[in-house]
């Protein structure tokens, strides 16, 4: 909060709240030396019911020949 990138606001009271968990990933290196740990925040989306939740989900995806092909084009 103190860097201003989390807002706490009310929930609605006819609204399902959805609820959340961390998951931690550490990194080792050679000798089992951590080198490094990733924490990321993720929604439980699965208790979401689609229509009352939710409209429509999107996921941009870029395929390989895809970007291949840009490049292509540029050079």
């Amino acid at each position: 909060m103190m860097n201003g990138v989390l807002e706490v606001v009310l929930s609605p009271k006819d609204r399902l709240v959805v609820g959340s968990h961390w998951i931690y990933k550490i990194k080792y290196v050679v000798g089992d030396n951590m080198e490094n740990s990733k924490d990321r925040l993720m929604e439980k989306g699965y208790v979401q019911k689609e229509g009352i939740d939710y409209e429509e989900t999107f996921t941009p995806v870029s395929r390989y020949t895809s970007i291949r092909s840009i490049i292509s084009l540029e050079a």
